[in-house]
């Protein structure tokens, strides 16, 4: 039966935290709230403190909508608050928030199950540093449980390999070397049980990195995406079942490169992407007829099956 938008009651729609993604998550979050009210929710936007806790009760809200990026509320810190609270939110549980926003550990998952993933190094130390370069340059150097491109450079060699680490370390403790893939990046939106549309993302930066993501008007995105039909589908494929594989739900974003040879290489999964006028799960679905107030009820809508 389709909601009505009283049947989600009270809704906190939680944005801002304390991870480097806050001012992406504000502006994820001011989009939300103005598409949830658009379909006559009772949103409420909170920014969150260490406070949430007594926010949260005090309001006594019926359920969330989680828009936080990054540490605090893409890492299932969140949710297990959520969860304790009795209070149904949308998108991933604290599982699979934690393997998701975990890099080398969803790695490694996707590794067992034969999922295609590049070749990669947990680096601990210094001496951690002679054996990434062994993976052969270049690599790609980045922090375990960061979003948004924080913290990643490309490594060419042995010192610029050094460079990346130390930055990445101002971060996260946890370091990823990770085998460079030379070819096109594209990324798959995870809504409900479908994959959306693959988008094709062109950048005259060397990578799709924070500025590329945020900051310029420079970044192309492609719908219709380029490849075959089969290639799409296959990319899609791999998505669900990468998205499946952490435990991940509701709604997410799951980012491939395609090497020269056609190959697509798992490289990360979102589990709560950007919602600004530059993100990409909103382009995906607008691809399928679905503007951004009926997304944001999409994603509402599952929590309440969720919650259930």
């Amino acid at each position: 039966m389709t909601p009505k938008a009283a049947d989600f009651g009270k809704v906190a729609v939680l944005m801002g935290g304390w991870s480097a993604e806050r001012d992406v998550s504000l502006d994820s979050g001011a989009a939300v709230l103005a598409g949830l009210r658009e379909k006559g929710v009772d949103a409420h936007g909170i920014d969150v403190g260490r406070d949430i806790c007594r926010v949260l009760a005090k309001g006594s809200y019926d359920r969330a909508f989680i828009i936080m990026h990054g540490r605090g509320g893409e890492d299932g810190v969140i949710q297990g608050i959520l969860e304790t609270l009795e209070i149904p939110y949308t998108g991933s549980g604290v599982l699979g928030s934690a393997l998701g926003m975990d890099k080398v550990r969803c790695k490694r998952l996707w590794s067992g199950m034969g999922l295609p993933t590049p070749e990669y190094l947990l680096i601990r130390d210094e001496d951690s540093l002679d054996m990434a370069g062994a993976l052969g340059f270049p690599l790609v150097v980045k922090p375990v449980h960061e979003g948004s491109s924080i913290g990643i450079s490309k490594a060419v060699d042995a010192e610029s390999l050094r460079r990346g680490w130390v930055m990445a370390r101002q971060f996260d403790d946890e370091v990823l070397a990770e085998r460079w893939i030379e070819g096109g990046e594209y990324t798959v939106a995870i809504l409900g049980d479908e994959a959306l549309p693959v988008i094709r993302l062109e950048t005259p930066h060397e990578f799709y990195d924070y500025e590329a993501k945020y900051k310029v008007d420079s970044t192309a995105y492609h719908i219709p995406c380029g490849l075959s039909a089969d290639a799409e589908a296959g990319m899609q494929e791999i998505a669900l079942r990468a998205f499946r594989a952490v435990g991940a739900r509701g709604w997410g974003r799951v980012d491939f490169m395609v090497d020269d040879q056609g190959q697509p290489w798992l490289m990360e999964v979102n589990t709560v992407p950007g919602m600004t006028s530059h993100s990409l799960v909103p382009m995906a679905a607008k691809a399928t007829g679905m503007d951004f107030p009926e997304l944001v009820w999409r994603i509402l809508s599952d929590s309440l099956e969720a919650g259930e």
